[in-house]
């Protein structure tokens, strides 16, 4: 197995975020990274710095005014008063119909920072600092060199990616994600293989990725994730979301009662893999969140460390061209035995 992650991705540093009406500190911490380095040399897999793509790869998922906001938005910050925030962060969110068939918005009226911030910056928990758009940037590359190396042949590839990515939509950033990493891979795969599916793994709902190839026929997006309608991200994750148009039936969404273990898992997923056979998907994308354990410190989930080999397993069985695609897991102790634990399901 190949395995990928660009340093500059320990950049991003948030210091704060809202938590049932409080500031608190964050949950993204760059030594989330570390944690999950140290599972991979511990199973004696050497980790590739991934060299520069360009933005051809972001561009084909995300809007270009939601990207040149990202690159932009600090030194924007930057010219407001003195007494503005250590970072960059939304106060005015816009209404807007969350009509699932449409793949993003026009581009927001707003000219002025502020009024931009509440339109790309989608919730309270996607603060931007100095460094965040080079981490950005670096983790969405890191899963286009990834899946360019499943597509060249690896067969197997592990992209350490860091902000995580599956709850940003194309031109939305929100819960700990500005870029859809899981989605700029499968998009970059769908142009070797044809035909891709996502597997989503991970305590919440991959709600961006749903809502970029809603309706698209050649990207299954498959969702394991606890149940909605009282977790993040609320609005979207329900078992009768199926698609639209031409993605009809190309969406599939397994929620988990909260307090699921194993054995809710590993039904949830061999019907997600059912489902992957029967769309006839010739390489796989598996967003992998480790927020699914009962010691995340946001997690609703019941899943120990040693219950992430069966998911290993279940991926390993579908047999296909395979990226793994990290995403959540905030449980800082726990990270490195539950990605052991999936990598030695996965080579079993």
């Amino acid at each position: 197995m190949r395995a990928f992650y660009h340093p500059h991705q320990a950049l991003h540093a948030p210091q704060q975020y809202m938590r049932f009406g409080r500031v608190v500190r964050a949950r993204d911490l760059p030594e989330r990274t570390e944690r999950l380095l140290q599972a991979l040399a511990g199973r004696g897999i050497p980790v590739e710095t991934p060299p520069p793509v360009g933005m051809d790869p972001i561009l084909a998922v995300h809007t270009a005014d939601y990207v040149e906001f990202l690159r932009t938005a600090w030194d924007q910050w930057q010219t407001l008063p003195e007494d503005r925030g250590p970072e960059v962060w939304p106060a005015t969110f816009p209404y807007w119909s969350g009509r699932p068939e449409r793949r993003a918005r026009p581009a927001p009226r707003p000219t002025g920072l502020l009024g931009r911030l509440g339109w790309y910056l989608g919730d309270m928990s996607v603060p931007l600092d100095a460094h965040s758009w080079t981490s950005i940037r670096q983790s969405a590359e890191t899963a286009v060199v990834g899946a360019e190396a499943v597509a060249d042949g690896a067969g197997l590839a592990y992209a350490l990616c860091r902000p995580s990515g599956h709850h940003a939509r194309a031109d939305r950033a929100s819960g700990f994600c500005y870029l859809n990493n899981s989605a700029i891979a499968a998009a970059r795969l769908a142009l070797r293989f044809g035909r891709v599916a996502v597997l989503d793994v991970d305590a919440h709902h991959g709600d961006g990725t749903q809502q970029i190839f809603y309706d698209r026929p050649d990207v299954l997006t498959a969702s394991i994730h606890a149940d909605p309608a009282d977790y993040y991200p609320f609005y979207t994750g329900y078992a009768d979301e199926a698609g639209a148009g031409a993605g009809a039936g190309a969406n599939l969404n397994l929620p988990l009662p909260h307090g699921s273990g194993t054995g809710a898992m590993q039904a949830a997923l061999q019907l997600a893999a059912e489902a992957i056979r029967k769309f006839d998907a010739r390489a796989l994308v598996v967003a992998l969140g480790f927020d699914a354990h009962r010691a995340d410190p946001i997690g609703v989930l019941a899943l120990d460390s040693g219950d992430f080999a069966a998911i290993g397993e279940a991926v390993s069985r579908l047999d296909l061209p395979t990226l793994i695609v990290q995403e959540g897991g905030y449980g800082i102790d726990v990270l490195d035995p539950s990605l052991t634990a999936f990598l030695q399901g996965l080579g079993g």
